[in-house]
């Protein structure tokens, strides 16, 4: 499955569209990693703590996107966007969307 965030993909021609494909997940940040993130933000630097559940949201995110297409039928999703909120009464709560349209591909051409 290809997934790009351009609105085609190179040396292929879309042969079919199979609409808009959407891939969320909703993840809760805890009070250790709510800790471990004011010390970084306290004494500077990254925290590594909230980019690691921000990239696990986002790779889960885009793994739903691909079965979601991929049970559509299709060979790839062109136009991907990917979308972060925070939610909940303290921001305690971090939302992923990933959405793009899922296409199906003309063969490769071979030798």
């Amino acid at each position: 499955m290809i997934l790009t965030t351009t609105l085609s993909v190179e040396g292929r021609t879309i042969t079919r569209y199979h609409g808009i494909v959407f891939g969320e997940v909703i993840s809760g940040v805890d009070v250790i990693k709510d800790f471990a993130a004011g010390l970084s933000n306290f004494f500077g630097g990254r925290s590594n703590t909230y980019e690691a559940e921000l990239m696990n949201a986002r790779t889960e995110a885009l793994a739903e996107l691909e079965q979601r297409a991929s049970a559509l039928g299709a060979d790839a999703v062109v136009g991907i966007d990917v979308d972060y909120e925070v939610l909940g009464a303290n921001n305690g709560m971090l939302m992923v969307t990933v959405s793009g349209t899922a296409v199906s591909l003309d063969e490769i051409a071979g030798p």
